[in-house]
């Protein structure tokens, strides 16, 4: 039987948080950033989460579900 692999994308994309969230950077800040105001940018720091409905899906390709 082969082994089941994670999903390359979602391993680089997602982690899980203490409290079991699933964690990952907002994108829309990594270039063409004098046209964002600094509110917009300041946002973007903050880490998202995934909602609930698609927190099986996430969980599944990171083969932890």
């Amino acid at each position: 039987m082969p082994k089941v692999k994670t999903h390359s994308g979602a391993k680089k994309r997602f982690h899980l948080t203490g409290t079991g969230e699933i964690s990952y950077q907002k994108p829309f800040k990594r270039h063409i950033l004098t046209k964002k105001s600094k509110k917009r940018k300041r946002a973007l720091r903050i880490d998202g989460t995934v909602a609930a409905p698609h927190k099986k899906f996430v969980l599944h390709l990171l083969r932890l579900k």
